[in-house]
């Protein structure tokens, strides 16, 4: 297979990874996991939380995708593993430096994408039980965030 079949196959997966994610965060993290995903709604005031565990959980197939596809020169398994960690990136620098700014890195950022996610993660989080919950996604955000932003915008024109 040629390079270009192999980076298609990696970001197919980076952006299959948002369904996964949006499933395993209902059904899993609000669900038998919550004892591990509770205290990031109902925070401890703690630097590391018990829902920091899922990063672990997330990069172990990831890890082993890569070093097993390279050990055995099965590359379209370091494709997979490769996407899975573009997408572990991505959550990590959309969810704890930008929304959470558990980092202060971006902190400045106030773009529409931005303003969309974080205020779909505020609607996320004003459940503080695991019942009821919305917006279980991260990059991709339901228009009615963006219509909500771009309505803040209309009425705030200073907003940038």
């Amino acid at each position: 297979m040629s390079l270009l079949i192999y980076i298609l196959l990696a970001f197919a997966v980076f952006f299959t990874m948002e369904g996964i994610t949006w499933l395993t965060h209902k059904f899993v993290m609000h669900g038998f996991l919550w004892y591990l995903h509770e205290d990031h709604h109902q925070p401890r005031g703690r630097f590391f939380e018990k829902n920091d565990a899922f990063f672990l959980i997330f990069a172990i197939p990831s890890w082993l995708c890569i070093m097993l596809g390279l050990m055995y020169q099965v590359y379209w398994v370091v494709s997979i593993g490769a996407g899975i960690a573009m997408y572990g990136a991505a959550y990590f620098i959309v969810h704890d430096i930008i929304i959470h700014q558990r980092f202060k890195v971006f902190s400045r950022w106030n773009s529409t994408y931005v303003r969309a996610i974080r205020w779909a993660h505020k609607m996320h989080h004003k459940h503080l039980d695991k019942e009821d919950g919305e917006s279980f996604g991260m990059l991709f955000v339901h228009k009615k965030y963006w219509e909500k932003v771009r309505k803040e915008k209309q009425l705030n024109p200073n907003i940038k």
